[in-house]
């Protein structure tokens, strides 16, 4: 088997925060921000598995016929790539608890804590879909999203271990031009499910919302009316990609505190706080109709108008609700003093990150001004796309460049480990953004088929 490659974006919430708490509607979309696994296979000996992730300093090796087969290959545990797993099974965890503790023993509890993680849902992973006789294979895994920043990095690694599993199991087809919209779909899910139980060892008790949104692509509704359910979740199968700056303001928050802080200020004044969870449901509501319109055109200013205007009045209203920062609203003025596009917060609020959506037609020079600014007080920038393409293959791992006199360049694992930073990353293997700009080699997996733009019946789906 070939060097491969797969990847799957990271994720920010548009509208929404806090009200999907109270089962209210939020909408979640994609970012241009993505993760990449390589999966380079080994000779016959020595017989290991190793999982290589430099950007958190993780590197762990296991031998392949040394692992708890017997217990994940048992009849009464065995499952297939077909089937739906909804819940980790705790005989299954606890067998792969001795394979874990030498993960990382010398790291801080916190970097130990994060690599183990990483383990737990690799090795889950591998166990569930792979077999004894599964070939010697490096995954080495690259990301380009703030990990730790509420922005879907360890829902958009999982996607990227599940499609690359399915594929060495030869269970996936494609994605290819002529792919029938419901194979195409059939697979996606599949890709996802699997994907939810690595986050599950990550997490416990995830949405499924971060998962679903890196399998997918673009951008979703989905709303938890009752949490011993899952949530409801609406595809927005055609949602605008539209230039986003992506501000993290290094400041620490709890998601648990600012959710408390709601909570708190919605049983002493109740009467006040109800009716803005209400008009936060219907600034969602709104935003789905705009995106979903015949009459929306993110080309048009006035169309990208009302989106940044939904924008601002949901910031507002979670400023409101007492979950915004003194750097949240800092970043706000900065873009509004220059024209530059809205603002919001993203997430729990509380510091963490900001969006902003840019004005088409907004200064260079003012731009150029608000990066200094950034640097001078502290934030960390993104330029990244909203809305953009969900799993991604590039099979085998080789990358086609526009020039003749370049030509094809193989993709190897000491390239990929010596790219720098965000920058050197997408300059060697980045999917690109845009329609135009796709690099050539790299098939998307998508919900109406791969890159087929067919109208279609939005229906919720259910995790």
């Amino acid at each position: 088997m070939p060097a491969f490659m797969t990847s799957a974006p990271g994720k920010v919430i548009v509208y929404g925060e806090h009200a999907v708490v109270y089962g209210k509607a939020a909408m979640a979309a994609a970012i241009s921000l993505r993760s990449y696994l390589l999966v380079s296979a080994l000779d016959k000996s020595p017989r290991n598995i190793t999982l290589v992730f430099p950007d958190i300093g993780m590197e762990h090796c296991w031998n392949i016929n040394h692992l708890p087969w017997s217990a994940f290959s048992h009849p009464s545990k065995k499952k297939y790539y077909y089937d739906l797993v909804d819940k980790l099974d705790p005989d299954l965890v606890e067998a792969m608890q001795p394979y874990l503790v030498n993960v990382s023993p010398k790291a801080s509890p916190v970097d130990k804590k994060l690599h183990q993680n990483a383990a737990s849902a690799f090795l889950y992973l591998f166990l569930s879909l792979g077999s004894k006789n599964f070939s010697g294979c490096i995954y080495t895994l690259r990301s380009t999203i703030p990990i730790g920043a509420g922005l879907g990095s360890s829902a958009s690694i999982c996607v990227c271990l599940s499609s690359a599993l399915l594929l060495q199991l030869r269970t996936l087809s494609g994605p290819h031009p002529d792919q029938p919209a419901d194979e195409a779909e059939l697979q996606i899910e599949r890709i996802n499910r699997w994907a939810f139980v690595g986050e599950m060892c990550i997490h416990g008790n995830p949405s499924g919302v971060d998962n679903t949104v890196a399998t997918g692509g673009k951008a979703v509704v989905f709303k938890r009316g009752d949490y011993r359910s899952p949530p409801i979740v609406t595809p927005v199968r055609d949602f605008p990609e539209l230039p986003l700056l992506l501000v993290n303001t290094r400041q620490s928050r709890s998601t648990a505190t600012e959710v408390a802080k709601v909570a708190a200020l919605k049983k002493a004044h109740a009467a006040i706080v109800e009716p803005i969870l209400e008009a936060i449901d219907k600034i969602t509501e709104s935003a789905y109709d705009l995106v979903t319109s015949s009459a929306f055109d993110p080309k048009v200013s006035d169309s990208v108008q009302i989106f940044g205007d939904l924008m601002q009045i949901n910031h507002g209203l979670l400023a409101a609700l007492g979950v915004s920062h003194p750097k949240l609203e800092r970043i706000r003025e900065l873009i509004d003093s220059m024209d530059l596009g809205w603002a919001k917060l993203t997430g729990a609020g509380g510091g963490g990150s900001a969006i902003a959506l840019l004005n088409s037609n907004a200064s260079p020079s003012n731009l150029q001004s608000l990066q200094s600014k950034f640097v001078e007080e502290g934030f960390e920038k993104y330029e990244t796309t909203l809305g953009g393409e969900g799993v991604g293959v590039l099979w085998p791992a080789v990358l086609h460049h526009d020039f003749e006199d370049k030509g094809s360049e193989q993709i190897d694992q000491a390239a990929f480990l010596n790219a720098k930073g965000v920058e050197g990353i997408e300059k060697l293997v980045g999917v690109g953004v845009g329609a135009s700009e796709k690099r050539e080699g790299w098939k998307f997996w998508s919900n109406a088929g791969p890159h087929v733009n067919k109208e279609r019946a939005q229906k919720p789906i259910s995790e």
